[in-house]
């Protein structure tokens, strides 16, 4: 279906990028934030990332699906945007070889509990690890796509995935200590 609408466009039916607007926009807006930390930034990064795509959509190759291409316009715009307001990033490291938080204990949680902590485990992680666990997990992404979407190698990929999940499980320990 994306391809009928980059034809559209292409053939100078500007109304048909709107398909892609609402197709994507909530996946945008879920690698914006991830990257940058703050809503109102995303929602810049995304309108920002939105008009370069269809400024460069004549030059989509198609030799990867739209949705790759357009997430890393996304990626790239907000790693740009970030290094423009240089807000400081702060990464929670601890040693690797503490002890993590039982999994099962978040498996009990209701789902809106279970989302409130994920989000806030993911605003505490590296930009890149909280890309990566997003793109890996929540969308679905195999790690050949996720090498693709930001221009890593696959060893890259593998490894930031390792750290960002034992990042996550540290996080959420933390974060179950403190909270009632």
């Amino acid at each position: 279906m994306d391809d009928i609408y980059i034809k559209k466009v292409c053939a100078g039916d500007t109304d048909s990028f709107r398909y892609f607007v609402r197709k994507y926009k909530d996946m945008a807006f879920s690698v914006a934030v991830s990257v940058v930390k703050d809503e109102f930034l995303a929602e810049e990064v995304v309108q920002e990332a939105f008009i370069n795509a269809f400024k460069k959509i004549k030059s989509f190759n198609q030799k990867s699906k739209f949705n790759t291409w357009l997430y890393r316009i996304v990626i790239n715009e907000a790693f740009k945007r970030l290094n423009k307001t240089k807000k400081e990033v702060v990464s929670f490291v601890e040693e690797y070889n503490q002890e993590v938080v039982d999994e099962s204990v978040l498996i009990s949680l209701q789902e809106e509990e279970q989302t409130y902590y994920i989000n806030e485990a993911l605003k505490k992680l590296s930009p890149n690890e909280s890309l990566i666990l997003r793109l890996f997990y929540l969308q679905d992404e195999s790690i050949k796509d996720v090498c693709e979407v930001t221009g890593w190698s696959e060893s890259k990929v593998k490894v930031t995935l390792f750290r960002a999940r034992k990042n996550m499980l540290l996080i959420l320990n933390h974060l179950f200590k403190i909270e009632p």
